[in-house]
């Protein structure tokens, strides 16, 4: 696989990370509390030793997929870390592929600033960029609904879309949905497939196919499901953050989203520890 073709495929792999929202349609505040009982059985009895319920879609040339999980945190906290988009910048970041994220004022409005590109230290210039337009969010008492949109992307992608909704369900928990859409054109289609074929023939993503340990989704299902994944656990980790003083919760947020994530090494292991470390706290001098 040629060098050029590793560097596309690797940012394409990057863009479909981003845009979280299911079909950029949030369900309200009644809808929300009814999926929480439909779902139930699913939150109490799931292989991710939590609750989490994480689905996941693909259409012709459009990816979607959405995660449900009970936070144990009071809605108060997750209302006001994720109504602000500076905030979501310091979620975003914990991931391995997002190299920098910045709030950006313009005359429409706040905008989320983020690049993305690969697992390893990367210069920033070659970084791709995507900028999400920021919606007032609403916020009530009893419900919080944010959303972005990203019209454009690299490499024949388009129509990026996150959200995030929140219901509060008493006792310090929050039902929380997270979202996401993309659309992607012939030549990013061709590239994710190589990707797929060839880097990335080993990676299977959490829903279960048939019985046995190769019994995983694959393929574009599989990307999804690694990276929804990744997403609700760099929220849960910067919630978590919070309870620590102020000059430690970077630090606690890293190690505690890389922890995270080696609880499910089949779907999720990439780098080393340390490697990560070092690698975002490069990435965090750059904000």
């Amino acid at each position: 696989m040629k060098y050029w073709m590793r560097c596309v495929a690797a940012g394409l792999l990057a863009m479909s990370f981003v845009g979280l929202a299911q079909a950029a349609t949030a369900l309200g505040p009644a809808a929300l509390r009814a999926r929480h009982a439909s779902l139930a059985q699913q939150l109490a009895n799931n292989p991710f030793g939590g609750p989490v319920v994480l689905q996941s879609n693909e259409a012709s040339r459009r990816i979607e997929g959405d995660v449900y999980a009970v936070l144990e945190h009071p809605f108060e906290s997750v209302q006001a870390a994720l109504s602000d988009p500076g905030r979501w910048c310091e979620i975003l970041i914990l991931h391995l592929n997002t190299k920098h994220c910045q709030r950006a004022d313009g005359p429409n409005g706040p905008r989320v600033e983020v690049r993305v590109g690969k697992k390893q230290p990367q210069a920033l210039s070659s970084a791709s960029l995507l900028a999400f337009g920021w919606k007032p969010p609403v916020a009530r008492p009893d419900y919080l609904a944010v959303q972005m949109d990203a019209p454009d992307g690299p490499y024949d992608t388009r129509d990026y879309q996150l959200m995030a909704e929140a219901v509060p369900l008493g006792d310090g928990r929050t039902f929380l949905h997270m979202g996401y859409a993309l659309s992607h054109g012939a030549a990013s289609e061709f590239a994710m497939k190589l990707y797929l074929g060839t880097v990335a023939h080993d990676k299977v993503g959490f829903t279960r196919t048939r019985a046995g340990d190769d019994g995983f989704v694959g393929g574009m299902r599989g990307v999804v499901e690694r990276n929804t994944m990744r997403y609700y656990l760099a929220i849960d980790a910067y919630l978590d953050s919070l309870a620590h003083p102020g000059d430690q919760q970077v630090e606690k947020r890293l190690r505690a989203w890389f922890d995270a994530t080696e609880r499910f090494p089949r779907q999720l292991r990439e780098v080393e520890r340390d490697d990560y470390l070092r690698m975002k706290r490069a990435e965090l001098r750059r904000l």
